[in-house]
């Protein structure tokens, strides 16, 4: 069981530009989670991403609310997503999303949290592999695409994460007991 509430943080390694400038902060209760990233983006410059996520008891995303806040302090751009956990999904104005028909999980960039919902949701044996169909969110530009990526439990704490979207990348996670990203090499390391 996740012990909450509680708070992790993040360090951001992935800018070439400027490595390990930023931080997470991320506020854990009882299906939600209240996240806010601060770094800066190779190509977009320096950004305040604010997230806000509910899901239900089985680790089934239900509502999310990402906010990039401008100089001033005020939400400059917004998105809203909401979907029923069988894969349907609705924008802010309540519309169907058919583009992500499917997609169970989120998983929000830049964030090593959202790697957790596929980790808690499905228990994955030691050597098994399994692959998601994922609402993909660029938090840094507030555009959600469908995105397929595999899972692989290597041993208690540690998964392979793969793209499926050509691009070859993979990750080797190491988490926590309660299935929360502690190291993702060269993106995210836990403090």
């Amino acid at each position: 069981m996740l012990p909450i509430p509680r708070t992790v943080c993040w360090i951001p390694s992935w800018s070439a530009s400027h490595p390990d400038v930023g931080i997470e902060h991320l506020r854990l209760s009882e299906g939600q989670a209240d996240g806010l990233v601060v770094a800066i983006d190779d190509e977009r410059g320096p950004f305040r991403l604010h997230y806000r996520l509910s899901w239900d008891a089985q680790w089934c995303l239900r509502d999310a609310a990402l906010s990039l806040i401008g100089e001033e302090g005020v939400a400059a751009r917004t998105m809203r997503l909401a979907t029923d956990g069988q894969g349907h999904w609705t924008d802010d104005r309540g519309a169907a999303l058919p583009a992500l028909e499917g997609c169970l999980d989120i998983d929000i960039w830049p964030t090593p949290f959202t790697n957790s919902f596929p980790i808690r949701r499905v228990s994955l044996a030691v050597g098994e592999r399994r692959e998601f169909r994922m609402a993909w969110v660029d938090g840094t530009a507030l555009t959600v695409r469908p995105q397929a990526q595999a899972y692989t439990r290597l041993d208690e704490r540690r998964y392979r994460f793969e793209s499926l979207d050509g691009s070859g990348f993979t990750a080797d996670l190491e988490v926590d007991e309660h299935g929360l990203v502690v190291d993702y090499p060269g993106l995210f390391r836990r403090v």
